[in-house]
């Protein structure tokens, strides 16, 4: 394998698996905290027990927060269910009281219930930076209590005081992004997202004083429209692994040559030629080759015929010599080229000293 080619691979092989966007599969649990923010109420009659109109009521909340866990389970497909618990706080702004301005406003709305969630995960193939980026859009509904913790408000029009709770039916929208981090923990995201979350008008009960000074005692309901915006984390229990990363496998080691060279139209060993072929022998058993390959070549002068047999024979008195210095020969292979592989290219005809050789190469 080149060296070009074992880093391709490397670089294949160890690419996160979070940025492959996997499915969600098995078993996960997911958490988010951030912003929410509740739609003002509309200007509500008051009523009393009897149904009689007291007068109309309004509540305007800050910014305030909300948190929410669950946990769900993937098909592999991109279709998640899951179940989800959630909270959300909002302190009271400011309001009208019997149409008025209210001067003095206080008290906190809490929100906690249970939903049931079915969501899709847009397998699109996005990724920056070695993290899968992962649309998905999702739709509940479950049960929200409305806890309405001292809220009040006082001025012209008079004073309320909220103090009760009440659960209804709610459901909600979700548009996320999670960013998996598979690459660093399998199975672990980043999520980004938008909700969207309405109840059924809440009935709760009202409290205050009117302008005149008589007790008003009634039931006050208002719209309840909730816009969330939340970070949060999420880990998948089934996420593949990254697969090792494989080794590139050893190169070769270099293929040794030895040159034996021959007097012009002989195949007979001279004494230089036997100093390397016993060289060539040494260094077979150091390192241990598996194969010695030895290859006959004649120079241009004569006919192919004869300089075909020539080459044979220059390297079969090679090989002959390499088995007198202990290399079995079951581990030689013996060929002749004849004048087809010069050394050094020539005209027909020439002698050149070089092309009259045999190559010992050592596998």
């Amino acid at each position: 394998m080149s060296l070009k080619k074992a880093l391709l691979a490397a670089t294949v092989l160890s690419l996160p698996v979070a940025a492959q966007a996997q499915p969600v599969s098995g078993l996960y649990l997911g958490a988010g905290v951030g912003a929410n923010y509740r739609d003002n109420n509309s200007e509500n009659p008051v009523l009393s027990p009897s149904g009689v109109l007291v007068g109309n009521t309004s509540i305007k909340s800050d910014w305030g927060y909300a948190a929410v866990a669950s946990v769900g389970w993937g098909f592999g497909n991109g279709i998640r269910a899951e179940l989800e618990f959630n909270y959300r706080n909002n302190a009271i702004q400011s309001g009208n009281v019997a149409g008025r301005p209210a001067t003095s406003t206080g008290g906190t709305i809490h929100q906690y219930g249970v939903m049931g969630n079915a969501l899709y995960d847009f397998n699109l193939g996005l990724s920056a930076g070695g993290i899968g980026i992962t649309p998905y859009l999702g739709a509940g509904m479950g049960y929200v209590v409305n806890d309405w913790r001292n809220v009040r408000g006082s001025g012209a029009g008079g004073s309320i005081r909220i103090d009760d709770s009440a659960g209804t039916f709610a459901y909600q929208a979700i548009a996320g992004v999670a960013f998996g981090l598979g690459s660093m923990v399998p199975g672990l995201s980043l999520t980004a997202e938008y909700r969207f979350l309405g109840t059924l008008e809440p009935e709760l009960g009202i409290s205050g004083t009117a302008t005149n000074g008589r007790t008003v005692v009634g039931n006050y309901t208002g719209s309840n429209y909730n816009h969330s915006i939340l970070a949060g984390v999420r880990y998948a229990f089934n996420a593949p692994r990254p697969a090792p990363v494989a080794a590139p496998a050893p190169a070769p080691a270099p293929a040794r040559t030895f040159l034996v060279f021959f007097d012009w139209d002989r195949a007979d060993l001279t004494d230089r030629a036997r100093q390397i072929i016993a060289e060539a022998a040494t260094n077979a058993r150091t390192v241990r080759s598996t194969r010695i390959e030895v290859s006959g070549h004649a120079d241009r002068t004569g006919s192919a015929a004869y300089n075909q047999r020539l080459s044979v024979r220059r390297a079969e008195a090679v090989a002959a010599e390499l088995v007198r210095r202990g290399i079995a020969r079951n581990e030689i292979t013996v060929q002749g080229f004849g004048f087809d592989r010069p050394l050094v290219p020539t005209a027909m005809g020439v002698r050149e000293p070089q092309n009259r050789r045999v190559e010992i190469v050592l596998r």
